[in-house]
């Protein structure tokens, strides 16, 4: 599914126009982003949580060279199912 099928239906669902819908989408990944650029967790209750977490510096050994090298540490974002989601995928979508 790509953006604007999931405005489309997010809107029908909802009742609220498309644009108000995007709006709204939009709104909510911004304010999470700066949460993530603050190296804040955020909770969506019955759905997940979104995590910033730290990967340390490693040594990757290139297979086709065998020149090692180091991977400095960076930034990722994680997300973490709510169990009740991830029973729905395991189970195949089905309640």
């Amino acid at each position: 599914m790509n953006n604007k099928d999931f405005i489309a239906e997010l809107a029908q669902q909802t009742g609220y126009s498309t644009e108000d819908t995007q709006r709204f989408v939009n709104s909510i990944v911004e304010a999470m982003g700066d949460h993530f650029q603050e190296d804040d967790t955020v909770v969506i209750p019955s759905f997940g949580t979104f995590e910033v977490k730290k990967k340390l510096e490693r040594v990757m050994v290139n297979p086709s060279t065998g020149q090692r090298m180091l991977v400095p540490p960076k930034l990722v974002l994680n997300f973490k199912p709510n169990v009740s989601w991830k029973e729905r995928v395991k189970n195949g979508g089905g309640e």
